[in-house]
């Protein structure tokens, strides 16, 4: 008897002693009744009512480094139209505002972006599929008002902005998303119809072609050409036939040939572009373009230093805007310029991906809208790294994320929401749950 108590002591010992290599020891000390030091977690709709130093492995709700590139690039904008608008007062132009004018109103255009973008995050992607056709008859209505003179705000020739006191809006801008918005609506809408053009093309292309009209008389030739770009995008990765795409291409191309050939300012651009520094053009179109290639010529491969840029004192115009990237090279140099193309390059490349993944979870809407949103910001970043690089015509558009301009800055924010937004729902619906 004394010898089967000792091996049932032993026993005991045993098994107290691997209970909490084998099922942790949280859960043995539970089991023996005794007061774990951390406690047994328990989670109930993803909150915590007991703690513990054992982390487990937890899910993200969204794609974090998309939020963090997204974050990167916003800081490194935030710091560099610091240093191209820093010296601006010095202009008589100018020389009612503080130094850090610009990057002030700057900050709060990205204040009031986060918080839009947070707003945004909020609404599921059937409210922003039933928002569609509202959102495009709200551009429609603001690219209409901002023509008349008592509304809309011209600066050097053009008339694109409507004044709200803490920022001018530019509804090109929301055009952009709403147009992204009503397309991907619109191709959910036509599939059954996709393969005959004056069914599923033709009325998308009126469409269009009315924003492109309004855009045209702003003017914002621009605007309307990211614009187009999109809308052909959504309609051919929603299926559309090729061989239409290609023919709607052709026809895009000619249109765009014969507004420049028909204006003459466009056609001096064009020209200016193919000879910057001859002896017509480098005081006059050639100027930006002549600058912007001193400027990163200057920078050469690691960059004269953040502040160091000489072509943002009053020699480039608009550095803090269409021609950052100017000032971004010659401050980081080709190193610089290589890292932020390779942000962009990754940025665009993660949300197709997200898109992708939304249309084979058969969610067509939110994919197009994901890859929508990818083109917008790949293309437009692609037109002005081109410009300042000198390899496209000069063009008035910002760099995503980081040029000088609150209703840029904002619709950027508002569409990476969106693309969250669909990667959040990807998730709950790989999850089992519903979206």
């Amino acid at each position: 008897m004394a010898t089967l108590q000792a091996l049932l002591g032993r026993w005991r010992s045993g098994l107290a002693a691997a209970l909490p290599r084998l099922i942790g020891r949280d859960l043995a000390g539970a089991l023996a009744g005794g007061s774990s030091r951390d406690g047994l977690p328990v989670r109930l709709s993803n909150r915590t009512y007991a703690g513990t130093r054992n982390v487990a492995v937890r899910e993200l709700g969204f794609d974090q480094p998309l939020l963090w590139v997204a974050v990167a690039l916003l800081a490194w904008g935030l710091v560099m139209v610091y240093s191209a608008s820093i010296a601006l007062p010095d202009n008589p132009r100018f020389g009612n505002y503080a130094h850090s004018h610009f990057v002030v109103r700057h900050a709060l255009s990205m204040a009031i972006g986060v918080v839009a973008a947070m707003v945004a995050f909020q609404f599921p992607m059937r409210t922003w599929e039933k928002m569609a056709p509202w959102l495009f008859t709200l551009a429609l209505l603001l690219l209409a008002l901002v023509l008349l003179p008592f509304i809309g705000k011209g600066v050097n020739g053009a008339r694109r902005w409507i004044s709200l006191g803490v920022m001018n809006f530019q509804p090109s801008e929301l055009a952009k998303l709403a147009v992204l918005i009503y397309a991907a609506d619109y191709m959910v809408r036509k599939m059954e119809v996709k393969e005959r053009f004056f069914r599923a093309v033709a009325p998308m292309a009126v469409a269009v072609g009315v924003v492109g009209m309004l855009l045209l008389a702003e003017p914002d030739m621009g605007a309307f050409m990211v614009i187009v770009v999109i809308a052909m995008g959504i309609l051919f990765l929603g299926g559309v036939n090729a061989r239409m795409f290609f023919l709607m291409g052709l026809v895009v191309v000619g249109a765009f040939t014969l507004m420049v050939m028909t204006s003459e300012f466009r056609r001096q651009r064009v020209f200016a572009y193919l000879d910057p520094f001859s002896e017509e053009h480098v005081l006059g179109k050639g100027y930006q373009l002549s600058h912007s290639l001193i400027a990163i010529g200057r920078g050469e491969i690691f960059g004269v230093g953040l502040g160091g840029s000489v072509e943002k004192l009053h020699w480039l115009p608009e550095a803090h805007t269409d021609f950052l990237l100017a000032v971004i090279g010659e401050e980081f140099g080709l190193i610089g310029v290589v890292v932020l193309i390779g942000l962009f390059l990754w940025l665009t490349r993660r949300i197709m991906h997200i898109g992708r993944q939304a249309i084979a979870l058969d969610q067509v809407f939110s994919g197009l809208v994901a890859q929508g949103v990818g083109l917008w910001i790949g293309f437009q970043a692609f037109i002005n790294i081109g410009v300042n690089l000198g390899a496209l015509p000069t063009k008035g558009l910002t760099l995503p994320f980081m040029s000088y301009g609150g209703s840029a800055i904002l619709l950027n924010l508002i569409a990476m929401a969106i693309v969250l937004r669909v990667d959040y729902e990807n998730r709950q619906l790989m999850k089992g749950g519903r979206a």
